[in-house]
């Protein structure tokens, strides 16, 4: 059973069909809640959005995967379509409220603020979930182009603030990464010392081992003072040797390192 973030229609739903598309899925009202399912055993795995092309890292779901005895084996990109949706018959003069899960919302506001400036951004717990909201003729939310409902009418284009909105998914389960894991990408977080060039000594192995960095992010560590976690992905084969020493040069150097996902 794979848990995602509800309702039935959400990017993450999307996300959770293509990564498995004939197994069995469960509806979560939150992450934090998608993950206490996963602790306890509830779902076998759970999908998780963890960096948006417009928005960057999903820093709560980092924050996750950092904190908890898990680890991702697969991911996916999902396309995004934001359209507007209104009920049947308004027209857009009349919006005075506009609802989705806030992740939608950023990524549209140049286009909010453009057309509704007054009007009142709301957050819901995902797309799907703000489609309950639409009340009246000054109520909108944001969903994904696939929605459909009976009475609810979708704009003609995307109104994403770029047209190319990617968001990328992890599939996460129980456990640390197997010893064997084949990978085309490892992820993993580390802090290090507060002193000058320590992220560049802990990061020289990369550079040795002639290791492409895809990506690295910083998120202040929580309940410590001007500290900082490192969140990295790099290109390489978890299982190889070569790989292996370089992931642990890194770590000796470290003053935390996680393995996140090999995927």
């Amino acid at each position: 059973m794979t848990g995602y973030l509800g309702p039935e229609g959400s990017y993450s739903y999307l996300a959770a069909k293509k990564l498995r598309p004939q197994g069995g899925l469960k509806a979560c009202q939150s992450f934090p809640l998608a993950m206490q399912a996963l602790e306890s055993g509830c779902v076998d795995e759970i999908v998780l959005p963890i960096e948006n092309s417009l928005n960057g890292g999903v820093a709560q779901n980092m924050d996750l995967l950092n904190s908890r005895d898990v680890c991702a084996v697969e991911h996916c990109a999902v396309q995004i379509d934001h359209r507007l949706a209104t009920l049947k018959g308004c027209k857009t003069v009349d919006i005075k409220r506009v609802y989705s899960h806030s992740q939608a919302l950023e990524q549209c506001g140049k286009y909010l603020l453009k057309n509704f400036p007054a009007a009142k951004l709301i957050a819901t717990q995902s797309t799907a979930a703000s489609l309950e909201m639409l009340k009246s003729c000054g109520d909108a939310c944001i969903v994904g182009s696939h929605v459909k409902k009976e009475g609810v009418e979708l704009s003609d284009k995307n109104i994403s603030d770029e047209s190319n909105n990617v968001t990328h998914f992890l599939l996460v389960r129980r456990g640390r990464v197997d010893d064997n894991a084949k990978s085309q990408k490892i992820y993993f977080s580390l802090t290090c010392k507060n002193v000058c060039g320590a992220l560049v000594s802990v990061l020289q192995p990369v550079r040795e081992h002639g290791i492409n960095m895809t990506k690295i992010e910083s998120r202040p560590v929580k309940d410590v003072s001007d500290e900082y976690a490192f969140f990295i992905e790099i290109e390489g084969d978890y299982s190889s040797p070569e790989i292996r020493l370089a992931l642990k040069r890194m770590q000796d150097l470290s003053k935390s390192f996680k393995i996140l996902g090999c995927y």
